[in-house]
């Protein structure tokens, strides 16, 4: 007989049972009063792996007493989507059903493509689901608005040490395998570092020592012990997901700090442990366009073609590229000023609100809007020497607000040098 995880055999079945995220299940906190209401709306979980995602989603659907439906975003394309939709669509007409909404549970629903998310929408909002989305990447990026509109985002937090050693005494107090072993606690630093948050992770670990532990020894935990053990089976802690977020920030941070070396470890570490490549390969994207910017423009181009060339190439062929990539952004020069430009912007934006766009920089295709002024007056750049003329081009009474300010390196010093003989000393004062 094929004996389930311990990590399954210890899955909670309650709320009273679940530990960690006192925030969001605690006493007065609002999934616990949704769920004794039992009135659920939709909503995502985002937090790290082994926090309790799945957990509390099937938790909420056993209480309430919901129908429960489950897609993972890695292997269901829109077919599947729909076809679990018409499945909680009859549940919901069904004369069995006692008035709750299906509930529709989407593990990873950040690889979900924009038309697989779209596919959700019309579910949602007719109320056929209620849709439980589960993901470790920010919804804010990974989700298309019109879902993130529809579902509120809940963020789970990493397991602390005090909820770590209260998982440890449980599992060996009330599993139906551990409770039977002679077990003795010597330290936990590393068992509770090395699970770093991850319920799940300290509970595979768990596993690991009691399988390698002959049924006739005692079971002993301990710092040296569990580094050994571990070393000897590295895959045993959940690998794929190891210090997921850790490990993406510390890439990040040593190409932002023009590190290529750390950079390409930290490559390296992502690379051996699983990570999906196409997630490195966003991340180097965005980063071009964040960190380095105008400093290089081909670092963009470069960024883009690796993200275009992993696809077609594949893995394990793919880590050179994205090798080639890594290299070449962490020694670029550095810039965030496009970054902190529309950022400016869009503050100015939200101060000023929706001012009219001038009368000589609208299109006049009518001859009533030619009446009545639009266009005229507007110099057309091409007509002059240099391909520059001074026009305004802000809103009446904004003056001139500097929202573009380039950085120290050459690129944008010769583009600043150039606004410079175009402009001058740009009136920055918007009421004059």
């Amino acid at each position: 007989m094929t004996i389930a995880p311990l990590a399954e055999r210890l899955r909670p079945q309650t709320l009273d049972d679940y530990i960690g995220q006192s925030h969001l299940v605690g006493p007065d906190s609002i999934v616990r009063r949704m769920i004794e209401s039992g009135r659920i709306a939709s909503f995502i979980l985002w937090g790290p792996p082994g926090v309790g995602k799945t957990t509390l989603a099937r938790i909420i659907a056993n209480t309430v007493k919901a129908p429960f439906f489950t897609l993972s975003a890695v292997n269901a394309g829109v077919k599947e989507v729909r076809e679990v939709i018409d499945r909680c669509r009859a549940e919901a007409s069904s004369m069995f059903n006692q008035g709750n909404r299906p509930i529709l549970f989407i593990d990873e629903i950040h690889r979900f493509s924009k038309s697989q998310q779209d596919s959700l929408l019309g579910a949602v909002e007719q109320g056929i689901v209620t849709l439980i989305g589960a993901t470790t990447e920010n919804p804010s990026f990974e989700v298309i608005r019109p879902l993130l509109s529809r579902a509120q985002v809940y963020t789970l937090r990493p397991l602390e040490e005090p909820e770590l050693r209260t998982l440890l005494e449980r599992a060996i107090t009330t599993d139906s395998i551990l409770s039977r072993r002679r077990v003795r606690i010597e330290s936990t630093d590393a068992l509770f570092r090395f699970s770093g948050g991850d319920a799940r992770k300290l509970l595979n670990i768990l596993d690991l020592l009691e399988q390698s532990t002959p049924e006739t020894e005692e079971m002993v935990i301990e710092d040296r012990l569990v580094t050994d053990r571990l070393q000897e089976n590295p895959a045993a802690y959940d690998k794929n997901g190891e210090m997921h977020y850790d490990i993406i920030s510390a890439f990040i941070k040593s190409i932002r700090g023009s590190d290529p070396d750390a950079a390409l470890y930290w490559l390296a570490r992502m690379v051996d442990g699983g990570e999906d490549p196409e997630f490195i390969a966003r991340r180097l994207v965005i980063l071009s366009a964040e960190d380095i910017g105008l400093a290089n423009p081909n670092a963009l181009l470069l960024a883009n073609a690796t993200f275009d060339v992993l696809r077609k190439i594949g893995w394990p062929e793919g880590r050179i590229p994205l090798a080639e990539c890594v290299v070449y952004l962490a020694t670029s020069a550095k810039s965030n000023s496009a970054y902190m430009g529309i950022d400016r912007a869009l503050q100015l934006v939200r101060e000023t609100g929706n001012r009219p766009v001038p009368l000589h920089l609208r299109n006049a295709p009518t001859s009533l809007m030619k009446d009545m002024g639009y266009k005229r007056d507007y110099k057309y750049a091409h007509d002059y020497p240099g391909n520059f003329v001074k026009q305004q081009f802000m809103p009446d009474g904004m003056g001139h607000p500097c929202l573009w300010q380039p950085s120290d390196n050459p690129s944008e010093a010769r583009m600043a040098q150039l606004q410079y003989q175009r402009w001058g000393d740009r009136d920055q004062d918007p009421d004059k």
